[in-house]
């Protein structure tokens, strides 16, 4: 057994065995203290009362006459069903408004847990005891030939199954509200879907492993429903948490990969029936079946269908999940899984499509952070094909984003690649070069149109890299920023070169979750704009002479 493994199912019996601490042994014991020291006092009390009582508690309870237990027998039966309907209309009762507010997977899941099922069949069998108890006493009509029978050991034990019926009461219900509260629902079809998952290669038929995939599958699909269902009740915590546990899933699951049947990966049977392969042509569906990255690519559509209605009711969500998409890019660089990674990139791309397509910037601006996250990780792991496919999207949604009029987020894209530049030189990455030429471009297409609030932004980016590259001493990578912006006019030149001198704060005066402001450099950097902007011509650096004129 894997150490991880090893080490979450250690966690999960300690988290049952407080559960059933909690829920069970705490409230029954108590109860049952309570119930026997009132007992023992009032017996007690009775003893002390009657001057001839010699019997002890045992004798009182064991000594029985037909006509006793008849007595006591008439009513058992007829309450421990009560407690068998009470019980189950409960029950279904606070099931069934939790599958209508959550999932209809939590009445499967109830009916189908092993707790539940021994409850309820404890109630059972009390109940079915009780009544043959009940037919086995005879009483005799008072001749010599008849006989009679009291079952004094049936009796004292429906006694104590009706005890313990009474007394599991309180505890059931407070198991059924545990169970179905929300964090526990959705850590259990995490749970279930993680256990499908990773059970190794092994002698299974091919039915048990498509019914293992369908199961996995349909883990993935409840969850989003959960995280669906959270938002349209504006419960955003349900949500957050939802949408992680969509990507724990996966993050649990890429690791060991290798280890699963090849047949898990072939999407045939019930899998290729489900509703976002059924429409995939034939071409599309083997590419994810070489590429093994069915489960990844269904966890990341259940992202998209949650991140498309959280753009309009719960925007706080979109970073959630663009950070958990980026957790799941994470964890396939670790592991090596480069298909993997090209589904996270191709559903970054996908999100910010519906950003631009929305005219969500705060979307687009928080997704992109995410994104730049994730260029950043690969450029540590040395895959920079990857970083530069990134880098070229970039390039690509700044130009469509100042097509659009969103000049921010044009000035977005050029400050995050940036970063990446920078990223890139630190990490003497062998992509350096092309990320600086992409990073040029980015506003080449833009020059045509003239629209200057896009343009000064990017410039501003590029004047930020190049005071980078003069810390570094690298005054030839500098130089070639100044070649790229030498025909730029001269008032956008000194615009830009006064604006940047101006900030000196990295302190934003709002809140967003990047805490910094994109024009700031460092003191010791902010004296290089000085430096490079000497490379200009004299003349294109000079403030303009403003003649004043008065009238006579």
């Amino acid at each position: 057994m894997r150490p991880d493994r090893t080490a979450d199912d250690a966690d999960g019996k300690r988290r049952r065995g407080a559960t059933v601490a909690r829920i069970w042994l705490r409230p029954m014991s108590y109860l049952l203290g309570v119930s026997v020291a009132t007992l023992a006092a009032v017996h007690l009390l009775d003893v002390a009362r009657l001057e001839n009582a010699h019997l002890s508690l045992w004798e009182v309870f064991a000594r029985m006459s037909p006509g006793d237990a008849e007595h006591i027998m008439s009513g058992i039966g007829e309450v421990i069903a009560a407690i068998l309907g009470i019980v189950i209309t409960v029950a279904s009762i606070i099931v069934q408004l939790a599958a209508n507010r959550y999932t209809p997977r939590i009445t499967e899941m109830f009916f189908r847990d092993r707790t539940n099922m021994v409850v309820m069949g404890f109630f059972v069998v009390s109940a079915v005891f009780s009544l043959w108890v009940n037919f086995s006493i005879r009483v005799g009509g008072g001749g010599p030939t008849e006989d009679v029978f009291v079952p004094a050991y049936g009796v004292l034990v429906t006694m104590a199954l009706l005890t313990a019926s009474l007394l599991m009461m309180a505890p059931y219900f407070g198991y059924v509200f545990d169970f179905v509260e929300p964090d526990n629902v959705v850590r259990r079809i995490k749970t279930s879907g993680v256990e499908q998952a990773l059970r190794p290669a092994g002698g299974e038929s091919d039915g048990e492993v498509d019914e293992r995939r369908v199961t996995a599958l349909s883990s993935l699909e409840q969850l989003a429903d959960v995280a669906l269902n959270a938002i349209d009740q504006k419960d955003k915590g349900i949500a957050s948490k939802t949408i992680d546990s969509l990507s724990e899933l996966v993050v649990a699951y890429l690791p060991h990969k290798a280890t699963l049947d090849a047949r898990w990966f072939q999407i045939r049977d019930r899998l290729a029936k489900d509703t976002d392969f059924v429409s995939m042509n034939a071409e599309a569906l083997g590419k994810l079946s070489t590429a093994r990255t069915w489960l990844e690519y269904k966890a990341l559509r259940q992202f998209l269908m949650v991140y498309r209605e959280a753009l309009t009711a719960m925007p706080d969500l979109i970073t959630r999940i663009a950070i958990d998409t980026r957790y799941i890019g994470q964890t396939a660089i670790a592991a090596g899984d480069r298909a993997a990674v090209a589904v996270v990139v191709k559903f970054f791309n996908t999100y910010m499509r519906r950003s631009l397509n929305a005219k969500d910037i705060a979307a687009a601006y928080n997704s992109l952070n995410q994104y730049r996250y994730l260029a950043e990780e690969l450029l540590k792991a040395g895959w920079g094909d990857e970083v530069l496919e990134i880098a070229r999207h970039f390039k690509y949604y700044a130009q469509t984003a100042h097509a659009m009029g969103l000049a921010f987020l044009t000035e977005t894209v050029a400050f995050d690649l940036c970063v990446v530049n920078e990223r890139a030189y630190d990490l003497h990455a062998p992509a350096r070069d092309e990320l600086l030429q992409l990073f040029l471009e980015v506003d080449k297409e833009a020059e045509l149109d003239q629209q200057e609030p896009s343009l000064r932004g990017v410039r501003k980016a590029q004047v930020k890299l190049a005071t980078y590259y003069l810390q570094k001493g690298e005054e030839g990578l500098a130089r070639k920023i100044y070649r790229d912006m030498r025909d730029e006019r001269p008032d956008r030149l000194r615009s830009i070169r006064a604006e940047l001198l101006a900030v000196t704060s990295n302190e934003f005066w709002e809140i967003n979750d990047r805490g910094a402001v994109f024009e700031y450099i460092e003191p010791e950097r902010r004296q290089l704009i000085h430096r490079f902007f000497e490379w200009f011509p004299a003349t294109t650096m000079r403030e303009p002479i403003r003649e004043e004129h008065t009238q006579e």
